[in-house]
């Protein structure tokens, strides 16, 4: 296995972000490459060899390129003995899996730019129809997913006291809340949870400003 680990992202990414977040959990160092996502640097044949979906991240590991974020990060759950990202009891672990997918695939994935960007296309809208569908779709699922964490099952995070894939997907996904002034005054849980880990040094790492520059 190769010790060279190396990171395609682009900082405002929040698949990126989440990956960042656990490889900063693991303390484990990476070089990392930018790949514009403005300049469509994802589409170029340079990254499609590193991801043929042409999407972001792409994490070079263990002499392998991996692709989709939580696939990645259940790869170093399952790699690195001191991860524990996913709980060892298969119902805590389809719990936090649910909580994953909950924004992961229900709403990053219709707040991507590839979809924005076609939807602004097809409707010939501009910033204020980009802005609305932000709204709309971050609101109500993160409103969900509040729900979902009022739960007994709910600890310090999102699942127990110790933070999982869970929780490095809500915190991007709150980022984009308020990048897009979506109103999540109401959503308590979600607000708490984020506040708790947005302290902790992996995710200050993993931040957006802290990576802005690299």
């Amino acid at each position: 296995m190769s010790d060279d680990i190396v990171l395609f992202d682009y900082w405002r990414s929040s698949a990126s972000y989440r990956v960042r977040i656990a490889l900063a959990s693991l303390g484990l160092a990476y070089a990392r490459q930018s790949v514009d996502l403005l300049a469509g640097a994802q589409r170029s044949e340079e990254h499609r060899a590193r991801n043929p979906q042409g999407l972001v991240p792409a994490l070079l590991i263990d002499g392998h390129m991996l692709t989709q974020s939580l696939a990645i990060i259940e790869y170093l759950t399952e790699t690195r003995p001191e991860a524990r990202f996913l709980p060892a009891n298969p119902l805590e672990r389809q719990r936090v899996r649910t909580l994953s997918y909950a924004i992961a695939m229900e709403i990053h994935a219709v707040c991507n730019t590839g979809v924005i960007g076609h939807v602004l296309d097809i409707t010939g809208g501009g910033d204020e129809v980009r802005s609305a569908w932000m709204k709309k779709f971050i609101g109500e699922g993160l409103a969900a997913v509040d729900v979902l964490l009022d739960d007994p099952a709910t600890g310090t995070f999102c699942h127990g006291d110790t933070p999982t894939m869970a929780d490095f997907c809500l915190v991007p996904q709150v980022y984009n809340a308020e990048r897009w002034g979506v109103d999540i005054s109401s959503l308590n849980n979600v607000r708490r949870i984020a506040e708790i880990c947005n302290a902790l040094p992996a995710f200050k790492a993993a931040h957006p400003d802290a990576v802005k520059r690299l």
